[in-house]
């Protein structure tokens, strides 16, 4: 199972020592995360795209071209590419161009994004926002089959004649995922195309999740995919310290001003350390502890999903960077060793 680490690389003021955190800063901190994860032989780092004054990260291929010139074996992808206010053969031809720098290191993760403020912003209707990504999607897959692409067009696409789209990509096809948060359309979408698809669980009990993989391997199986060889991944909230108590200490104020700050906005009801506390148990979607418990609860949810991918967004609000590293280290160090032995062993005896 691969593992791996995705942020959005939040700004703002520290609510325990009340120090702020731009942009400028935040994105020097980022880059030595992603190095950090590199050199510990993590699989994977995923950015996602924000247009708010929140996060630092409105453009994650800028980033992550970055990132590709000072790492050596990481893989490196979007979390999400918002493609539905994107152009789909700009987005193909940025992360054509990571993977050249990064001699074949790039993804895509694409999805609707739970966020809207790229709509507006791009001149983007919400009333289209499930269609927008159908067609883009469409768009973007045929753009990965070969150098020359002819596009009929339609209401979100302008008509493409024959044109090579460049630069090519190092992997062909360049990987594409399909990111979900909690549709049956979207999870049996990408399984009708066949591609990867990640899922997000950021509340409630993960185990409830688990149909959307059916859904998904189903889809998969009436289009004539083989389920067994699509990669799966689910996207978690979490955080690793030495003890238990140092881990829920640390991610608990950050966290909670950003969920709670969002259900503002969305009109969610506010959470305290009980509901924090709960979501940490067996069962509950955090993935915050010891190195132990939380290798525990990795593989507890792998034999639920069958998931070939791990990600982790241990980076949720604004938090001291020594700790960030601190938790980066000991997830590369002491989780990922442990959950790789265990998923390779249970693998040697169904062989």
């Amino acid at each position: 199972m691969e593992l791996g680490l995705y942020t959005f690389a939040d700004v703002g003021t520290d609510p325990v020592s009340g120090e702020k955190t731009g942009p400028e800063q935040r994105l020097k901190n980022l880059l030595e995360e992603i190095e950090l994860a590199d050199q510990l032989g993590l699989d994977v780092f995923a950015l996602g795209e924000h247009h708010r004054p929140d996060y630092a990260v409105s453009a994650p291929a800028a980033v992550l071209a970055a990132a590709a010139a000072r790492t050596k074996d990481i893989r490196l992808s979007s979390a999400v590419t918002v493609l539905s206010s994107e152009d789909p053969v700009r987005v193909f031809q940025q992360y054509a161009t990571i993977d050249l720098i990064s001699h074949g290191r790039a993804e895509i993760m694409a999805g609707r994004g739970s966020f809207i403020e790229s709509f507006p912003l791009f001149g983007y209707e919400l009333e289209d926002y499930d269609t927008l990504f159908a067609e883009k999607l469409e768009l973007l897959i045929k753009l990965r089959e070969g150098e020359k692409i002819s596009w009929p067009g339609g209401k979100h696409t302008p008509r493409i004649e024959a044109r090579g789209v460049y630069p090519r990509p190092v992997q062909d096809p360049l990987p594409l995922w399909i990111a979900i948060g909690g549709t049956p359309q979207s999870a049996a979408r990408a399984g009708m195309y066949g591609l990867p698809l990640a899922l997000a669980i950021i509340g409630g009990e993960p185990a409830r999740f688990a149909p959307f993989f059916e859904i998904y391997r189903k889809a998969a199986r009436q289009f004539g995919h083989d389920p067994d060889t699509l990669a799966t991944s689910i996207n978690v909230h979490g955080f690793v310290g030495e003890t238990t108590q140092e881990a829920a200490d640390t991610f608990y104020p950050p966290v909670t001003e950003v969920m709670n700050r969002i259900g503002r906005e969305r009109g969610w009801g506010p959470s305290g350390r009980r509901e924090f506390d709960a979501s940490m148990g067996p069962k509950g979607a955090l993935f915050v502890g010891s190195p132990a418990e939380v290798t525990d609860k990795i593989l507890a949810n792998h034999a639920i999903f069958g998931n070939t991918r791990f990600l982790i967004q241990m980076a949720i609000g604004v938090m001291p960077h020594a700790k960030l590293m601190k938790a980066i280290e000991l997830f590369g160090t002491r989780v990922a060793p442990e959950v790789r032995k265990a998923v390779g062993a249970k693998k040697a005896a169904a062989e």
